[in-house]
């Protein structure tokens, strides 16, 4: 009699996984086995030793959930039955954040389903990070920085990988911002409800442009984008005079503080 001893998903190296894996059947007296017996399915063995028997997930398990794994041999007996787990697929749902600076990527949340066996989580070209979900629904990790990247803009796709497989690709997606840098402002004076034009590049998702006086207290400016190398940005009231700076802010980071004299 057939005696198995264990059932070990060659992907997974456990005993769940997904349709279209491989799994090991290890035991005893399996030499004359005909017939995998995954839950309710007959599955011809792909190859058949006194000790292993392999057989491929079939495409017609479960979507989730436990399936019983036993053979039957060519004499009609059925060994011992062991349980298997079929994982469900991944899906994603959603991230905290919509952006993280291509100079230091940052802590993002992924929100989705099936995570519990989750390995990895893929940010598009940008690389794999290692994971260990504790939530079905949802894993923290840390976003890689893109220090290659040329665009002001670059957008990822963001996806999990499970016993189950991986999340779609495309569904959702996270930002990577360059820094902005301000390389002019005109005039390079002025008072307060002045209106200044500030020159730069990747001035692109601009939240903050923020004043410094020669006292270090700041001031957040009322402005007006252009483009994405160009903003106006009015002289806030408040600031003590004499040399100070300006700064832009998007969700790549600061820029360079330009120099600039409040009057």
């Amino acid at each position: 009699m057939a005696t198995i001893t264990s059932v070990v998903d060659t992907t997974t190296t456990t005993n769940q996984g997904k349709p279209g894996d491989t799994v090991q059947i290890n035991g005893t007296g399996l030499s004359t086995t005909t017939r995998v017996n995954f839950g309710a399915a007959s599955v011809t063995p792909a190859s058949v030793t006194a000790t292993l028997v392999t057989f491929v997930v079939p495409s017609t398990a479960p979507c989730s959930g436990q399936v019983s794994v036993s053979v039957t041999s060519s004499a009609g007996a059925t060994s011992n039955a062991l349980p298997f787990f079929v994982v469900a697929t991944p899906t994603t749902t959603g991230l905290s954040v919509t952006c993280v600076s291509a100079a230091t990527g940052g802590p993002v949340t992924l929100f989705g389903t099936n995570f519990l066996s989750g390995t990895q989580v893929g940010v598009g070209t940008v690389g794999n990070v290692a994971v260990t979900p504790t939530q079905a629904s949802q894993v923290t990790f840390t976003a890689p920085a893109n220090p290659g990247q040329v665009a002001t803009v670059s957008t990822q796709p963001v996806t999990i990988t499970t016993a189950g497989g991986t999340s779609t690709s495309g569904t959702t997606l996270v930002d990577y911002y360059l820094a902005p840098a301000i390389t002019s402002v005109l005039p390079t004076s002025g008072t307060a409800g002045d209106q200044i034009t500030v020159n730069g590049t990747s001035f692109v998702g601009v939240d903050t442009v923020t004043f410094t006086d020669s006292a270090a207290a700041t001031a957040n400016a009322v402005f007006t984008p252009v483009g994405g190398t160009q903003l106006v940005a009015t002289v806030p009231a408040g600031l003590a005079t004499g040399a100070g700076t300006i700064t832009v802010h998007t969700c790549g980071g600061n820029s360079n503080a330009q120099a600039f004299t409040i009057t």
